[in-house]
């Protein structure tokens, strides 16, 4: 059922009065936490997706941009056959609908998160960080990233406060762990959502708008410690440590295993605090509540993190005293 509105009268009159496409169907085809919305759209020989982004919430061109830079690093990203920037639509290649998060078991996962590392080798071992047109993971967006967490899942979802000292403690720890280390391309949401399985050149990479030059962990952990599906912490690390090793064999580090892997588990614990403040604002601001359920598997991976590292012990017991039996608490009345 096609959503009516001004926005797809418009993307009608651009695909049939404009490129002259005898549109012959067409549906949405993938829900977005973002305002961009994707339709699949099928003439008589060919089928599509377009893209709906809003000029005023959505920066089409950065992903035109970025698209560009990807597939000069040998990413296979979506061709992009038309634009039409003016209005913020733009006309895909379509990479069919199976994502890594619908085809992943126990017996596809080691062949399909073999393709994603060795995808991810090419992003990080293949993309310029100097004069690459990619903003910079610096410490005013990691610390806007942060404050996410506080305001919406914390004051907004929770109604809870966290004692300053304890939120700049974390602040500090996670945003130095994250600038200390060797920067590269970062898509910033490598996961199994973004990742499509196809017939040939898999994966397909979406939703790379956002790519920025940052920390060499940051889309490594994004895909191991997903925020969609879990893993044994066993397998996980094996994943990790493997590869570390093709990044030392590359020179793309030069540190010990150790420190890898406190990177590694930082800078997840960094990204897991924005998904779930994301996951709380797009529940109580876009009315998307389905993002609810993934924040259990998010705060588990916190939880875990700040367990095992004793310079965390304080922001741990916050969680443990007040957050875990907040959050339990409005789950449960839901």
């Amino acid at each position: 059922m096609m959503p009516e509105d001004l926005r797809t009268i418009l993307m009608f009159d651009w695909l049939e009065n404009d490129l002259l496409l005898d549109i012959s169907a067409c549906a949405p085809a993938s829900s977005d936490a973002s305002f961009r919305r994707y339709f699949r759209v099928k003439t008589s020989t060919e089928q599509f997706i377009v893209m709906d982004a809003p000029p005023a919430k959505e920066n089409i061109e950065a992903f035109v941009r970025v698209a560009k830079l990807l597939t000069q690093s040998q990413i296979n990203v979506p061709a992009i056959f038309r634009q039409n920037l003016a209005d913020g639509f733009l006309l895909l290649e379509d990479f069919g609908s199976q994502c890594f998060l619908d085809r992943l078991n126990d017996s596809t996962a080691s062949d399909l998160y073999q393709s994603a590392f060795d995808s991810l080798f090419k992003l990080q071992n293949q993309t310029p960080t100097q004069d690459s047109g990619l903003p910079s993971y610096d410490e005013a967006l990691l610390h806007r990233e942060l404050a996410i967490f506080d305001e919406w899942f914390l004051e907004q979802l929770l109604d809870i406060s966290i004692p300053s000292a304890v939120w700049q403690t974390i602040r500090s720890l996670l945003t130095a762990s994250a600038l200390e280390q060797p920067r590269c391309c970062v898509h910033r949401d490598y996961h199994s959502r973004n990742l499509m399985v196809l017939d040939n050149d898999s994966p397909g990479v979406i939703d790379f708008q956002d790519a920025v030059i940052g920390p060499i962990t940051y889309d490594l952990v994004s895909l191991l410690r997903d925020c969609y599906i879990a893993w044994p912490e066993q397998q996980v690390e094996q994943w990790a440590l493997n590869y570390f090793e093709r990044l030392q064999q590359a020179a793309l580090v030069n540190c010990s295993q150790a420190q890898f892997k406190r990177w590694f588990d930082l800078m997840g614990l960094q990204r897991h605090l924005k998904a779930i403040g994301i996951f709380s604002r797009l529940h109580l601001r876009d009315g998307k509540s389905n993002y609810l359920d993934d924040i259990p598997r998010t705060l588990n991976y916190v939880t875990a993190v700040c367990a095992a590292y004793p310079e965390l012990a304080e922001f741990n017991d916050f969680l443990h005293r007040h957050v875990l039996p907040a959050h339990h608490s409005i789950s449960n009345a839901a």
